[in-house]
């Protein structure tokens, strides 16, 4: 069962919260680390800490967008009163005007109620602790569908993962096979060659044995297929870990690709050559998916 995570995903939720419309979105995307951003209406911003109290315990890695919008049109803690002072005021230099300059005062409500500052708009106090466990709630519900969708994708790329691995074990039994065939066709190769110099005279089976000796040295692969099939193996247990193992794979998968290399350093047969260019090849598609995983 594999249990990695992608790090791309998106989770949202809404509600309300005394009477305010509430929606909590998540985005995330590749990142070394874990990376927030989170936007509130500024006179929410004391939002910002519960929230990323709420998202770090879900969440260990990827670039965190976090939108919060708060909509008051069915809120009931706002009143709107006439300031009298204010609006006296203007109604008396409007009559001074029209008697000092004989003009006609058609002064109308819908008028007096453009001048500025004749409305007096209070806002209740809200209760912060409350918005803050409710708006906290909802980014735990988002979280959660957020998480759900990670936790999809990770298996896709996991299953694709653990494919390519078993393919790169099949090619690394091959080269293991390759390698010991590649020993035997330079010693009879060698053994030929000698004849041929020689011409039929007696062929020193001692120094063959000790030149073939030497090649299979310089190119044996032994130790490095099995540091690749300790890594692969690795890499199989790590998917299904219930953590956040992407920067391990990613190590690992490293580790893969410089043995890979100096297997192609060794190889002295085309064939050998070709098998570790698609061992490469898939080692290459293996690190692309590690790089999404969280």
């Amino acid at each position: 069962m594999y249990l990695v995570n992608s790090m791309t995903g998106y989770g949202r939720a809404c509600g309300q919260v005394l009477n305010l419309d509430v929606i909590v979105e998540l985005r995330s995307v590749n990142h070394r680390y874990f990376d927030l951003n989170i936007k509130t209406p500024r006179m929410y911003a004391y939002l910002e800490e519960p929230i990323k109290a709420v998202l770090k315990s879900a969440i260990s890695r990827g670039k965190l967008d976090v939108f919060v919008t708060i909509d008051h049109a069915r809120a009931d803690n706002v009143s709107v009163s006439v300031a009298r002072t204010v609006l006296e005021g203007y109604l008396d230099a409007a009559r001074q005007i029209s008697e000092q300059y004989g003009l006609k005062n058609d002064l109308t409500a819908s008028v007096a109620v453009r001048f500025p500052d004749v409305f007096v708009i209070e806002k209740q106090e809200e209760d912060i602790e409350a918005v803050k466990a409710g708006v906290c709630e909802l980014a735990k519900q988002a979280a959660k569908e957020f998480c759900a969708m990670r936790s999809i994708e990770g298996a896709r790329m996991a299953s694709d993962i653990s494919q390519r691995a078993d393919s790169v074990l099949g090619m690394v039994a091959a080269v293991e096979r390759g390698s010991a065939e590649q020993v035997a066709a330079y010693r009879q190769k060698l053994f030929a060659r000698m004849q041929e110099v020689l011409q039929d005279k007696n062929i020193d089976e001692q120094r063959i044995l000790l030149e073939a000796a030497l090649f299979a040295d310089k190119s044996a692969v032994d130790e490095e297929t099995v540091r690749l099939k300790s890594h692969l193996a690795q890499l199989g247990d790590m998917l299904s870990q219930d953590a956040a193992v992407g920067r391990k794979m990613d190590f690992v998968v490293q580790e893969m690709n410089r043995e890979a290399n100096t297997i192609g350093s060794k190889a002295n047969d085309i064939e050998l050559t070709r098998l570790v260019v698609d061992i490469k090849a898939e080692i290459e598609k293996i690190r692309e998916q590690v790089q999404n995983i969280e």
